[in-house]
């Protein structure tokens, strides 16, 4: 499964994406967990309140599971590599929701949780969680008989023209194909400056 994290605050935008019908087919809020509220922009604007008790700007961990092109992941597997995650960074216990998002018949789970320890009002530190991420990622391919990236099996095969996310939106609104632009295809005078 190829896992997508970021710590990120702005909680009343992560809701409305969360919640958008514009990209997807069908959206479905799974669980709310851990929130006096079980809605999700009034969950997410609770953490954006306790947040506002400390000095944490990104008081958020949202994460994206996507199961590899034609395999089908069930619930039951998207709850259980989440519960991985969770214990995998210690966020055990911490409020979160999750929500299903799908597109052209494929699905793919989005969880968010709070960072901030309510009983001491400080931020939990994710330190290196892009590399436990990866482990994890590494034995659900596993555990399910996915054929794996050549990119998570070793390090240096991966795709030199693959972008991030960010780059890819920022192609996006320019009205510009971020593959052409990674793969250095587009004008000198696009790329200058």
């Amino acid at each position: 499964m190829i896992l997508k994290a970021k710590e990120r605050g702005n909680a009343p935008q992560l809701a409305r994406y969360l919640l958008a019908m514009r990209d997807n087919d069908h959206v479905e809020l799974h669980e709310v967990r851990g929130f006096i509220s079980d809605d999700l922009v009034e969950a997410l604007g609770e953490a954006d309140a306790i947040a506002r008790g400390t000095r944490c700007q990104k008081y958020l961990f949202s994460m994206s599971f996507n199961p590899p092109q034609g395999a089908n992941a069930s619930i039951e597997d998207f709850e259980k590599a989440i519960e991985q995650v969770e214990a995998k960074l210690g966020l055990e216990g911490q409020p979160r929701a999750i929500a299903f998002h799908e597109k052209d018949g494929r699905r793919h789970a989005h969880a968010v949780w709070s960072r901030i320890d309510n009983e001491r009002m400080r931020a939990i530190n994710l330190p290196h969680f892009k590399i436990k991420l990866r482990d994890v990622s590494r034995q659900l391919y596993l555990k399910h008989g996915w054929a794996m990236p050549r990119g998570l099996e070793d390090r240096s095969l991966r795709d030199p023209f693959t972008f991030t996310r960010e780059e890819w939106q920022q192609a996006q609104r320019a009205g510009l194909d971020a593959k052409e632009l990674k793969a250095g295809l587009l004008p000198v005078s696009w790329t200058a400056g």
